[in-house]
């Protein structure tokens, strides 16, 4: 119970909090709609004036908490203030995005029944116009207002128009369509199978929120839904004259009764969260323009693009990401993407998984697809630069300390490029002085013609914003650690591991963590060949130090081919293993969960157990359940993971 409450009370505090205030509002409104001064509007629409209203002021609730999950800015600042008080809170803000999901189904939800409930109101409307019946009071109430200047209930004037024409021709029809359909793009477009596959329509689609909050602020301005004035109530009492309403206007006692719709009120709702979102995009923005130069680009077999930068003032810390945009490519996408280096270093790098167009088209402008050195001139970068003279040579294929492969652009890796001063780049490196974007380089050699060239040549470079943080932050706030990484979701665990390595080379005694369990699942074999420099690079580190029980790694190869099968048993006997090149050798299939948490539960009792996953959602829930079954014997497992 305590694991329970402890992975999840606070979360269900919060889902239970925003369900109540949902209830509380559409029960208030729909009530408050009961009272008198709407008895002649209910006497034309009956409860659909109430089903209409009580979602409206639910929707305008949850429009205003729409936008505050994906203020990245603000959530990362929130999270290092109450970081210091409750880990507990700080880690609900790295379930943003689920609550994102929430809010908008809600508004969904909400607006289906706003929608089927005024489309009956706009039937009776027209009912009571057509009706031509003086003995009717609906009719009666629809006639009030034909005089110049008068107050009217009825927002169809006339028999003969429609409720189609009335939904076109009017503010709160037109934009109730527009706000409708950019909610259905927006909320279709997100679906899992077009984000994964098609990234750039759930991207476009989703920028329709401008459209949809300008609809919405703009929905009611011509208050169509009205009301008795307070004036009126005084004067007329709807009780008691409704019955009488062939002599309104004869009896001082029930003079014609007037009418007025409420003011706007959905902008005082939305008005703050679209200022902090504004403010959100300023920052963003600013960020974005400045100069980053690209120090070094890696092909990896397993089609993983490493991009090593640097930028002036970007700080960061373990297992936080950064959006990317490359201008060549489009204006207006921008693509996460987890560190994977890192605080101790004096670069930032991602690598990223080629899937989709946006990245195979940042491979391309990174010069992936050709097998000679290219030139920094000829990578994505700001603005054009006069080129600086070096004597650039990089030939080498090393591993250096820091585990990252080094090479000329042999067929292995598929090309480095080198700019500016980076320490893992072999061969002596000069920037210009411009700055970060504005690194050029080429060889004493290089003819006229080519120089003219270069400085003809505008290519746009990759802008970056962030970092931001997330859950793997905390990594070293727990003394036993669990990092489950599947695929490419080994990205942040890079980050982590490499500061590790940091940590004991510089002999840090302050790392409060000391054990790390570190699991990757991988489908194909050449997806292990970019991580596995690093993880050598840590197991000679840690045999150094004498710290083998430091760090314990099981690297499951999930999937295999027939002859990659007769390899690994020919070599199974070899001291190191056949694909890592580690003295820990790969184990083949999935692994046992139970068994695992259950031995480091053993191990370890009494312990708060850090469990870190980035991976797919079939094996959060499955390592979620593992957390709260095994908390109860002995360690407490807290799960944490990796949302973007």
């Amino acid at each position: 119970m305590g694991s329970f409450l402890a992975n999840e009370g606070l979360s269900i505090v919060v889902i239970l909090v925003w369900l109540g205030i949902n209830v509380f509002l559409f029960v208030h409104f729909y009530m408050a709609f009961l009272i008198d001064r709407w008895f002649y509007t209910r006497a034309i629409l009956g409860h659909a004036l109430s089903w209409a209203r009580a979602p409206a002021a639910c929707l305008n609730f949850n429009c205003m908490l729409i936008l505050l999950p994906v203020c990245r800015n603000l959530l990362s600042f929130l999270r290092g203030s109450i970081q210091c008080c409750s880990r507990t809170a700080a880690r609900q803000l790295d379930r943003n995005l689920t609550f994102h999901k929430l809010v908008a189904y809600m508004i969904a939800f909400h607006t289906a029944v706003h929608i089927i409930a005024h489309l009956f109101n706009f039937e009776r409307f027209m009912d009571a116009q057509l009706e031509a019946n003086m003995s009717s009071l609906p009719h009666v109430l629809s006639l009030i207002g034909n005089k110049h200047n008068e107050s009217f209930l009825n927002p169809i004037r006339n028999n003969q128009t429609s409720p189609t024409i009335v939904m076109f021709t009017t503010v709160a029809g037109l934009t109730g369509v527009v706000i409708t359909l950019a909610l259905i793009l927006m909320i279709t477009s997100s679906m899992e199978v077009i984000r994964r596959s098609y990234f750039e329509v759930f991207w476009f689609t989703h920028h329709l929120f401008i459209i949809f909050f300008i609809g919405l602020v703009l929905h009611g301005i011509k208050r169509i839904v009205r009301g008795q004035t307070l004036d009126s109530l005084k004067k007329h009492n709807p009780i008691t004259c409704h019955s009488e309403f062939e002599r309104w206007g004869l009896d001082q006692d029930c003079p014609e009764p007037k009418f007025m719709g409420n003011p706007p009120g959905t902008w005082k709702w939305v008005v703050g969260p679209m200022f902090l979102y504004l403010c959100e995009r300023l920052v963003r923005f600013y960020r974005s323009q400045q100069k980053v130069v690209i120090t070094k680009v890696v092909m990896h077999p397993s089609k993983t693009l490493e991009l090593q930068m640097k930028k002036k003032g970007f700080r960061m810390e373990v297992g936080q990401y950064v959006f990317l945009q490359c201008p060549s490519i489009s204006q207006l996408e921008w693509h996460p993407f987890t560190l994977t280096s890192a605080p101790e270093e004096d670069h930032f790098s991602v690598h990223i998984r080629l899937q989709g167009d946006w990245t195979e088209a940042l491979y391309i402008a990174c010069g992936g697809d050709r097998t000679r050195l290219q030139e920094a001139w000829e990578l994505p970068r700001s603005e054009p630069t006069t080129p600086q003279h070096t004597g650039l040579q990089v030939r080498a294929h090393n591993t250096t300390p820091h585990g990252v492969s080094e090479s000329s652009g042999s067929a292995q890796c598929g090309g480095i490029y080198c700019a500016g001063k980076a320490h893992l780049c072999s061969g002596k490196v000069q920037a210009s002085e411009r700055g970060c974007d504005s690194a050029a380089l080429r060889s004493e050699s290089r003819s006229d013609e080519q120089q003219v060239d270069m400085k003809r040549r505008k290519p746009q470079g990759i802008a970056v914003d962030g970092p931001f943080g997330t859950a793997s932050e905390d990594v070293f706030r727990y003394e036993v650690v669990m990092l489950v990484g599947a695929g490419i979701g080994v990205t942040p665990f890079a980050s982590i591991l490499k500061s590790v390595w940091y940590k004991h080379v510089q002999e840090n005694t302050n790392v409060f963590t000391k054990k790390i369990y570190f699991y990757w699942l991988c489908r194909e074999t050449q997806a292990f060949e970019w991580f596995a420099d690093l993880l050598q690079s840590l197991e000679r580190q840690m045999i150094a130090k004498d710290m083998r029980d430091f760090l314990t790694y099981n690297i499951y190869l999930t999937r295999w081919r027939d002859t990659e099968a007769a390899h690994f048993r020919v070599h199974h006997e070899a001291e190191n293993d056949p694909i890592t090149g580690l003295k820990q050798k790969t184990l083949y299939g999935k692994p046992n969960w139970d068994t695992e948490f259950s031995a480091i539960a053993t191990n370890h009792p009494g312990c708060k157990v850090g469990v870190f996953l980035c991976g797919p959602t079939l094996l959060a829930k499955d390592l979620e359940k593992q957390c709260l079954k095994q908390s109860q014997a002995g360690a407490e497992f807290i799960f944490n993971k990796e949302n973007f």
